[in-house]
């Protein structure tokens, strides 16, 4: 398995990163000096002009590196404004705090004053370890720094977002830029989090895997996709080849009024470099689904030995664009959920696995949130508050590759480490986007590229391309089938011979 070399560490994990820094001998005060430091570099290049600034200082150690930005800006000629929520309570953070206090530096309550009159905000409220609702004052202050409308940089996680998650618990801070320190965090990169978080930027503070090995093995738990990763997964295709061995793939879908959605499925499959596609759909829906697509061959099935013979001469299947949940539907369903082939499941395919769950070994689950949910026996919110944690139940529950799309995208597989896609935009949100990313993944499975690859390869893939066609005329109005130009793109970009 080739590994993505982004790590994404849950709140546990860099704590133990940090204690194995300490116990290696470099201090928890200089491990805040540092990033407090390393916080003030950043805010120095976003934002050069700036004079005055507010810095909003907790009583932990989140505070703890406020206080250190807050004593080394004023140190280089910045105005500074220094918000005190109470006397620090760490020893680290309470040896910042009075560092601060020797060059001049006076604490202050919150007012609206004090933000009309600065450029910058400084969130150093709370770190990566805060758990229930925000109480007051502190939900007041959030939301008057929300209100503000200045920049704002939060030091490691936004206050009140939760790092593990990417839930906010109950209101949370809305950064420009969130400077994370020692590794990045789930909550950073999917769901919410996105939005709360704005540009994360990775501040590793020299912290390495090996401190940790005092206290115990550290796995991470999950990778940022890249586009050095996708470029290994990618297949290579040699000069000599021919479309026999690029893979035969099935859509199974379209039943009536849904012709669209296994075309969709199917173009975005042949984007990607599928040798033979073949759609199987309902008889009323056969005319339009020929007539969208020529290089597709389309079969009317009207019962399950039908499909059987079909499944017969494909490497891998995709079923559930435009399937529908009528009695055809379901017998359809359960032709390509008993057949021995790779699978790929999406949309109304993963409403009736919702309705009679079973376990589907080697199979690939696409669920949006609301299909998750469904899935999980949860709300469509429930789910969105515990993404992390939703993605690696369904893998297990199904015995699958599971996608959990959605902002900051996830896959899952088993004791493989969790995926996470940080890239697309929200012109994403429209009909058919799923059902293209079905094609692609079903297009790298039948072209030799393992479950777990092809799903995080392929979702970054949808992503980025999605990125172009924005680029190109504008995210808002896209339409799903505008991904394809870029998808084949991207294709021959990144893999040799493509």
């Amino acid at each position: 398995m080739r590994t993505p070399q982004s790590p994404l560490c849950t709140v546990d994990q860099v704590r133990s990163l940090e204690q194995g820094e300490i116990a290696s001998g470099r201090s928890g005060q200089v491990l805040m000096e540092s990033a407090g430091r390393a916080a003030f570099r950043v805010l120095r290049q976003r934002w050069p002009r700036a004079q005055c600034i507010a810095v909003y200082c907790g009583t932990g150690n989140n505070g703890g590196d406020g206080y250190v930005l807050a004593r080394i800006a004023s140190s280089c000629g910045l105005s500074v404004r220094l918000v005190s929520l109470g006397t620090a309570t760490t020893p680290e953070a309470r040896l910042a705090e009075q560092e601060a206090l020797s060059v001049g530096l006076i604490p202050e309550s919150h007012s609206q004053t004090i933000l009309q009159e600065t450029e910058v905000v400084v969130d150093a409220l709370l770190g990566i370890g805060v758990s229930g609702n925000l109480r007051e004052p502190l939900a007041s202050i959030v939301d008057d720094i929300n209100q503000y409308g200045g920049a704002c940089l939060a030091l490691d996680i936004p206050s009140g977002l939760n790092a593990d998650t990417g839930a906010p618990l109950g209101s949370a801070v809305s950064a420009d830029v969130t400077v994370t320190f020692i590794r990045n965090k789930p909550g950073l990169v999917t769901g919410r989090g996105v939005d709360y978080a704005g540009e994360v930027v990775i501040e590793d503070l020299r912290v390495s895997e090996e401190s940790s090995a005092r206290v115990r093995a550290l796995q991470p738990w999950g990778f940022r996709i890249s586009e050095s990763w996708v470029r290994q997964v990618l297949p290579v295709r040699p000069n000599s080849a021919h479309k026999g061995v690029a893979g035969r793939l099935l859509v199974v879908g379209g039943g009536p009024g849904m012709a669209g959605a296994p075309v969709l499925a199917g173009c975005a499959a042949l984007r990607m470099g599928s040798g033979r596609v073949s759609i199987a759909c309902h008889p009323d829906s056969r005319s339009a689904a020929a007539a969208l697509c020529p290089e597709l061959m389309v079969n009317g099935v009207t019962d399950p030995n039908e499909l059987t013979a079909l499944l017969e001469g494909v490497d891998a299947v995709v079923v559930g664009p435009g399937l529908g949940q009528t009695v055809w539907a379901s017998e359809m369903y359960s032709v390509c959920r008993d057949a021995e082939l790779p699978k790929v499941v999406d949309a109304d395919g993963l409403n009736l696995l919702a309705q009679s769950p079973t376990r589907l070994n080697g199979s690939l689950l696409t669920p949006h949130p609301g299909e998750a949910g469904r899935l999980a026996g949860l709300t469509t919110k429930e789910v969105q508050g515990t993404r992390p944690m939703i993605v690696e139940h369904l893998a297990s529950k199904f015995d699958a590759t599971c996608v959990l799309k959605g902002s900051g995208t996830l896959v899952a597989k088993g004791d493989h480490p969790v995926m996470a896609c940080d890239r697309g935009h929200s012109g994403m949100a429209t009909p058919g986007m799923g059902d293209v990313l079905s094609g692609v993944i079903g297009a790298l499975r039948v072209q030799g590229v393992s479950d777990y690859e092809a799903a995080g390869a392929g979702v970054w893939l949808h992503a980025v391309a999605a990125e172009r066609a924005g680029a190109a005329a504008g995210a808002f109005g896209m339409a799903a089938s505008d991904l394809n130009p870029y998808l084949r793109e991207l294709r021959s970009e990144l893999s040799v011979g493509g």
